[in-house]
């Protein structure tokens, strides 16, 4: 299974979604990205671009003030 990582921190909405549709896209199913970021909307956006794409978001944490996403892509 390919573990990707994508660091989104220092980026502001839109950009850590649009980033990790971007490198989600060429994945195969089940590939999984850890994305790391400090957006605030993050924790609205993830989610909700994970549901409509299809995609699971396995784990969300907190490591202080940035929140680590694991996505696995659908397929």
């Amino acid at each position: 299974m390919t573990l990707e990582e994508l660091d989104a921190t220092g980026l502001l909405c839109p950009l850590p979604v649009l980033k990790l549709r971007k490198r989600l896209a060429p994945l195969g199913p089940g590939a999984r990205i850890t994305m790391r970021a400090d957006d605030p909307a993050a924790i609205v956006d993830v989610p909700h671009f994970c549901a409509e794409a299809g995609h699971t978001l396995v784990e969300m944490t907190d490591e202080g003030p940035i929140q680590v996403y694991l996505v696995q892509k659908a397929g």
